[in-house]
C-alpha cells in the first residue's frame, strides 16, 4: 500500500491528514482517486444536498487602496462618478432583490479606500461618515430595517473593534485568504502593492472574527502563481484557525480568470483538472462536515465535475445583479442550476447567508439585534424557508409536493430503502428517522405518499374528531415559557 493510499484510507475513516500528510497529498497526480474519496466524504456527511443563497449584490464602492494585478472590480476615482453608492441607490438595489425573492444582501467593497484617495475621504464626509466601514455599518442596518434582507459583508481587512460593530448588522462576513504565500506579495507578484493582501494581516482578521463568534467565509484563489504546496498550506492555515474557533462556515475554491486591462491579462488560467484536484484535496483536508464551495458562473459547463470533486455549495447566486467581481461571467439561471445539480444526482436547496449548522446555536453565532430577522427567514433545518406560511396565521397552507427542484430530480437510494422497510413493518432506527425528517424534493413527496398510503391501509379514509370544551381555570403559571401567550 502506498503512502498516499494509506492517507486516503484514513481520511475515509474520519482522520484528517496531518500537515506532513497534506504535503504528501500535494504531490499526488491521481485526480480521479482524490475526487472519488472526496465525493465519498461529501455524501457521507452532506447527503445529496447542494446549497446556494439567493442574493442581491451591492457594490458599495469600487475604490480600493490595493492594486491586485488580476482585479477589475477596483477602480480609481473619476470626476463623473460618485465614490460610493448613495443610501437611495442601495435601497433601490435591495428592493429589486426582495421582488426577486432574495434573502441575502451581499455588500462587497474595496479595502479602506479613504486611506489612498482624497475623493473617498470627501465623499464619506458628505455622507456624514469618517470611514468606509462606518458607512457600511449604517447602510447594512438600513437595508435590514427597510427591506428585511440579511446582510453578508465582504469589506476586507478589519480590526477587532470594526468587526464588533459590523457583527450587529450582519449574519455573516467573509474574506478570501487567497494565498498564505508571502512570495506572491513580493515585487512582480500578483499582490505587490496591496498591503491588505499580506497573509499575516488577513489571518489576523480571520482570527479576530473567530474570537467574536462571527460565521465566516474564506477560501483560496487558485492559478495566480502559487504552487500546489502553497495552495495546500493556505488550506491548512484556514483549517488551523477553524480548529480553534469553529467559525469557518464555508471554504471557497475559486479559479482565477484572466481579465483584459489587468497586468495578468495574459496569464494562464487554471485547468478544470487543477480545480477538481484543489476541491478534492480541500474536502479531504477539512473532512466531510465542512461546506466546500466553487462559484458556478466561473465554470458554467462543468457543474457535474465540480460536484463530483466534493463541493456541496454554489455560494451566492443573484437573479437580479451581476457578479461585479467577475462581470464577464453571468450567473446561471436558478432553474438551470437546479437541473444541472439534479443531473449530477444532487438536490439544490436554498440557504441563508449564515449556514445551517450555525443557526442551531443562534445565541452564540448571531448578535441579538439581527437574530430575529434571520430566524424568521429560516426553516427547522436552518435552510431558507420556502414559503411565507407560519403556524397560527390565517393564510392558505403551502402546497405539499408540487414542482420539483430540478427536472431530473431522482429519489435517493436511502429513502427508497427506508420506505420499503416501512411498508413491511420493519422498525426504523434513529438515523433512518433523521433522514425522513430531512427529506426534500422528490424524497419529501415520496415520504408524504408513503405516509398517506400507510394511513389508508391502517384506518381507511375515515377522519375522526371529538367535541370538547376547554376549561381554562387560570392563566397564572409558575413557568415562563418563551413562546407562551396564555400564561
Amino acid at each position: 500500500m502506498s503512502e498516499i493510499t494509506a492517507i486516503l484510507d484514513r481520511a475515509i475513516d474520519g482522520h484528517r491528514p496531518s500537515r506532513q500528510e497534506a504535503m504528501t497529498l500535494a504531490r499526488s497526480e491521481d485526480v480521479d482517486t482524490l475526487a472519488a474519496v472526496a465525493q465519498e466524504l461529501t455524501l457521507a456527511h452532506q447527503q445529496r444536498l447542494v446549497s446556494y443563497s439567493r442574493k442581491v449584490f451591492i457594490p458599495l464602492t469600487h475604490l480600493c487602496r490595493d492594486v491586485c494585478h488580476y482585479c477589475t472590480f477596483a477602480a480609481t476615482p473619476t470626476r463623473n462618478e460618485t465614490a460610493f453608492l448613495s443610501p437611495e441607490q442601495v435601497l433601490q438595489i435591495a428592493r429589486a432583490g426582495v421582488d426577486a425573492g432574495c434573502k441575502e444582501a451581499l455588500f462587497t467593497l474595496g479595502d479602506k479606500p479613504e486611506l489612498r484617495y482624497r475623493a473617498a475621504r470627501e465623499a464619506l464626509t458628505d455622507l456624514g461618515h469618517h470611514s468606509t466601514l462606518s458607512y457600511l455599518e449604517a447602510v447594512a442596518q438600513m437595508t435590514l430595517d427597510e427591506t428585511g434582507l440579511v446582510p453578508h459583508l465582504n469589506p476586507g481587512v478589519m480590526s477587532r473593534d470594526e468587526l464588533t460593530k459590523l457583527r450587529r448588522v450582519s449574519a455573516s462576513m467573509g474574506m478570501m485568504l487567497e494565498s498564505s504565500s508571502a512570495r506572491l506579495c513580493a515585487k512582480g507578484g500578483p499582490h505587490w502593492g496591496s498591503p491588505d493582501k499580506l497573509p499575516a494581516v488577513r489571518l489576523d482578521t480571520i482570527h479576530a472574527a473567530g474570537e467574536l463568534h462571527i460565521p465566516f467565509t474564506s477560501g483560496v484563489l487558485i492559478g495566480i502563481g502559487e504552487t500546489r504546496e502553497e495552495r495546500v498550506d493556505t488550506l491548512l492555515a484556514i483549517r488551523d484557525v477553524h480548529d480553534v474557533y469553529g467559525h469557518i462556515q464555508e471554504v471557497i475554491i475559486q479559479n482565477f480568470r484572466a481579465k483584459p486591462g489587468t497586468l495578468m491579462a495574459a496569464a494562464l488560467e487554471p485547468t478544470l483538472t487543477e480545480q477538481v484536484w484543489s476541491i478534492a484535496v480541500a474536502r479531504i483536508l477539512f473532512g466531510g462536515g465542512m461546506t466546500i464551495q466553487s462559484p458556478p458562473n466561473l465554470r458554467p459547463d462543468c457543474h457535474s465535475q465540480l460536484i463530483a470533486a466534493g463541493i456541496n455549495d454554489w455560494g451566492g447566486v443573484s437573479p437580479v445583479t451581476p457578479d461585479h467581481v467577475n462581470p464577464e461571467a453571468p450567473w446561471p439561471q436558478l432553474d438551470d442550476l437546479a437541473t444541472a445539480t439534479a443531473s449530477a444526482g444532487r438536490l439544490l436547496v436554498e440557504r441563508l447567508a449564515i449556514h445551517p449548522g450555525y443557526l442551531r446555536a443562534p445565541e452564540k453565532w448571531l448578535d441579538q439585534s439581527i437574530r430575529p430577522s434571520v430566524l424568521r427567514l429560516s426553516d427547522s433545518c436552518g435552510l431558507a424557508r420556502d414559503s411565507d406560511w407560519f403556524a397560527g396565521i390565517r393564510t392558505a397552507l403551502p402546497q405539499v409536493g408540487g414542482p420539483k427542484t430540478g427536472s431530473t430530480d431522482k429519489l435517493s437510494i436511502q429513502i427508497q430503502e427506508i420506505l420499503k422497510r416501512v411498508v413491511v413493518g420493519e422498525p426504523l432506527g434513529k438515523k433512518d428517522i433523521v433522514l425522513l425528517f430531512a427529506a426534500r424534493g422528490c424524497d419529501f413527496d415520496a415520504v408524504v405518499t408513503a405516509a398517506d398510503q400507510l394511513r389508508r391501509n391502517t384506518v381507511g379514509d375515515d377522519v375522526t374528531f371529538v367535541v370538547n370544551r376547554n376549561i381554562n381555570y387560570t392563566n397564572v403559571c409558575y413557568y415562563h415559557c418563551g413562546f407562551c401567550a396564555f400564561s
